[in-house]
């Protein structure tokens, strides 16, 4: 008897580390992809002449190098602030598929660069 949970526990253990290995590669693809629209933002907030498209390639090269699939609709910017001090908002929506043994499911991701301001 103690052989068989001993057996079942070291199942248990290898399917938890096998799912955490399907789960944490794309929470940590999204943290630092949402660090790097931080500075993306800050980057066209410093600069009022970069546009809107200019802003969207950068994003989706910080996504692709990411190993991110974002299509370029999913990328939302928006321009805020007063004209003195000029910010940006940048964010975007996408979604990871994981597969596990017997189910699967979708992480739904929402990474923005901070606060809209008032």
């Amino acid at each position: 008897m103690g052989t068989i949970k001993a057996i079942v526990g070291i199942l248990v253990i290898v399917a938890c580390i096998y799912c955490l290995f399907q789960v944490v590669p794309p929470e940590l693809s999204n943290y630092s992809f949402q660090d790097d629209l931080h500075q993306v933002a800050m980057m066209g907030g410093s600069n009022p002449h970069a546009t809107d498209q200019e802003l969207i390639t950068q994003v989706l090269k910080k996504a692709q190098d990411h190993q991110i699939t974002l299509a370029p609709e999913a990328v939302t910017v928006q321009r805020i602030g007063t004209p003195g001090a000029p910010a940006v908002y940048v964010a975007a929506e996408y979604s990871v598929p994981v597969t596990l043994p017997g189910y699967s499911f979708t992480l739904h991701f929402n990474p923005s660069s901070g606060n809209k301001g008032f």
